[in-house]
Formats: structure tokens, C-alpha cells, sequence
């Protein structure tokens, strides 16, 4: 019975998969993404998938290859005040600035090659940075797929323009609510109506430049003030034009507690539940094993390297690109060391106690 039950719950997660999967993909995006892939590329990427499987399969960190998706974050500046990021917070302990040209590139250089996919956000408003699309532009000349997340408050007709003219492959926008009083109850200091004129100029200069890119959608951060505005956001991102709604689920940092009620309702929505004794846990369970430390990792805008974007304040350094290469970094002994840890005591690691890897958020 047991199993029986067990084979019918991963077969339902499969299909929840699948679902999502058909439900956020996009053939214009798909094709634009796969028009990224070079030789060298796939060679690279099934090499690092290869490498995770058989570690996953021995217990052992194997790495081969190099990340397929870094993130590079532009500034950790920001100009709202959300109550559960550090930046919004001015909780970080490490310093703010904005990412230079000069590193940027040097670093592109040296391992475009291998890279397909590049996030221009960790912390911060991209847009803060003035000289972020031209290094979106730049990554777009070496054949990368770009993509950035922004609160759109800074997307005016210029902005717009430039950047589909930097040929950004993807760009989301952040939008908690339909009505400036929901909007405001998570993105704290923000205008809606900025955000929506940010939107419109975006879509307004695609076709104006007849581009397919970027790919545009909202991004809508459920959490208890906005759940019931699910189906209200679908009806707006229609009306705007943008080309998805994507909902997300959102990290309260103290989940036992929730002390700003974030958590929805709505179950499928939320990165948590009740265990049997009511205790609030993370749905996604703590395997040890990771895929984003084996295809992916984050640069901070000064340069050091975090496994990923849940260390948000870069407590968990793992090498220092204004001191070493990005190749020698990658395989470094402070990254080797963290891969194995990982796989012998993930739930020990303080960023991995509010992950969200595996979790997956579908549409009935």
C-alpha cells in the first residue's frame, strides 16, 4: 500500500510539472533561448549535468565543467523597502555599490564561452546602476541569454526603449497586487501605477522596434494581503500586454512565527506547511543534494562568489574574483568543501534551511 501510494504521489508531482512547464512556456522565448546553444555550450552543460548526476549517485561532490547560469548583481541599492528582503530592510551587513563596467566585462570574457544563461539581479534595482544596459548589452553581443528582474518604477520611455534596443532576452516584473492599497502592503514605498506605466512602455517600444524580445511578464509574489488578487493580475497582464503571469512563492524568513502574516492561505501558493503536531515547516524537504551548486552561482557586485541566491547578505564566500579567476574559483578548495557538506549535511547549512528547490507552484 505504502508504495503503492508512493509511486501515485511522484507520478502527481510529474504531472504538476509538466503542467507549469506547459503552462509558462513560450515558443518565441524557447526558440530565442535555444538560439543561445553553440557546441561548446551543450558540451559544457551536459557535462556539468553529468557530473551532478553521478555525485548524486556516489555521495561524492563530482564537478565537471562550468556554471550554465550565473547571476551578477548590478547594485544593492534599492528604492523600496519590502519587509522580507535586506536590502528593502537596510539589514545588510555587507556594503552597497554598483557594479563596474571594467570587472563586468573582464569577467564575461573569461567565461562566455561556456555560459548560456546570465541574471542581472541578486539584491538591489538593476535600474539604480546607470550603466546597466550597456553591460546587458554587452553580454547580449557575446550570444548570452540575459534576463533581469526589476520593480519597473524606473522603466520610463527611455528606459523602455534602451532596453530593447540592449537586446535583454527576458525581463520580469514585479507586481504584488492590483490596487495601490494591496500593492503597497508588501512593496513597501512603491507606486503601482508606476509600475504599470513601466509595462506599458515596454510593450509600447516591442512593437515599435518590431522585437520579440525582451520576453515580458509579470511576476506576482503571493503572499496573504494579495491571494485573493490572483485571477485579478491575470486580467491586468492581459490588458497590459505583457506575454505571462508567473505567480511566485514567497520566503518568510521566520516562518514559525510569520510576524507581518505573509504566509497565504492558499496552500499551493505557499513554500510551507503543518506538520502533524501544527508546526510550520518548508515544503520542499532538505535532500541532501543540490543542482544549483553544480549549474549556477551568484557574483555580488564587488565580486565575491556565493553558492547561491539565498545568501543574500554573502556570508558563505566562496571565492573572490578580484583576487582569482572565475575558473579557478569554481573549482577551488572552498567550493569543493561546500559541495561536500552539502551532500553530507544540507540541513545544517543556515541558507538551506529556507529553500525552495523543488518546489513548484502549477495553475489548476
Amino acid at each position: 500500500m505504502f508504495n503503492k501510494k508512493l509511486l501515485k504521489n511522484k507520478a502527481s508531482g510529474r504531472k504538476r510539472i509538466f503542467t507549469t512547464l506547459m503552462a509558462y512556456f513560450n515558443w518565441n522565448d524557447s526558440i530565442n533561448f535555444l538560439s543561445k546553444m553553440t557546441p561548446r555550450r551543450c558540451w559544457n552543460a551536459f557535462r556539468v549535468y553529468g557530473s551532478y548526476q553521478l555525485s548524486k549517485l556516489t555521495g561524492k561532490p563530482i564537478q565537471w565543467g562550468y556554471p550554465i547560469s550565473i547571476s551578477f548583481e548590478p547594485t544593492t541599492s534599492c528604492n523600496l523597502r519590502c519587509p522580507e528582503c535586506p536590502s528593502g530592510l537596510r539589514e545588510f551587513t555587507r556594503p552597497t555599490g554598483m557594479l563596474k563596467q571594467d570587472f563586468f566585462r573582464e569577467t564575461i570574457d573569461d567565461i562566455y564561452k561556456d555560459l548560456l544563461y546570465l541574471i542581472f539581479y541578486f539584491q538591489g534595482e538593476p535600474y539604480l546602476n546607470p550603466d546597466f544596459l550597456d553591460m546587458v548589452e554587452y553580454a547580449h553581443k557575446k550570444g548570452i541569454y540575459t534576463a533581469t528582474s526589476t520593480n519597473a518604477h524606473y522603466l520610463t520611455d527611455e528606459k523602455a526603449k534602451k532596453t530593447v534596443e540592449s537586446g535583454l532576452d527576458r525581463l520580469i516584473i514585479s507586481i504584488d497586487g492590483t490596487t495601490q492599497d494591496v500593492y503597497e502592503q508588501y512593496r513597501v514605498g512603491g507606486r503601482l501605477e508606476k509600475v504599470l506605466e513601466g509595462a506599458r512602455n515596454i510593450v509600447k517600444w516591442k512593437k515599435a522596434l518590431n522585437s520579440k524580445t525582451p520576453f515580458v511578464f509579470f511576476q506576482f509574489l503571493v503572499v496573504k494581503p494579495n491571494e485573493h488578487q490572483i485571477d485579478a493580475v491575470k486580467k491586468l497582464g492581459a490588458e497590459i500586454g505583457v506575454d505571462q503571469v508567473r505567480f511566485k512563492t514567497a520566503q518568510v524568513y521566520d516562518y514559525e512565527n510569520d510576524p507581518n502574516r505573509l504566509i497565504p492561505d492558499n496552500n499551493k501558493y505557499s513554500r510551507y506547511k503543518r506538520d502533524a503536531s501544527g508546526k510550520m515547516k518548508v515544503k520542499s524537504g532538505l535532500n541532501n543534494h543540490c543542482w544549483k551548486l553544480w549549474h549556477a552561482n551568484v557574483i555580488t557586485w564587488d565580486g565575491l562568489v556565493v553558492p547561491c541566491c539565498f545568501d543574500k547578505d554573502a556570508m558563505h564566500q566562496l571565492g573572490n574574483l578580484k583576487t582569482q579567476s572565475f575558473r579557478e574559483t569554481w573549482h577551488n578548495p572552498n567550493y569543493q568543501q561546500f559541495r561536500k557538506e552539502l551532500m553530507t549535511s544540507r540541513k545544517n547549512i543556515d541558507i538551506c534551511a529556507n529553500c525552495s528547490e523543488g518546489l513548484t507552484v502549477w495553475e489548476d
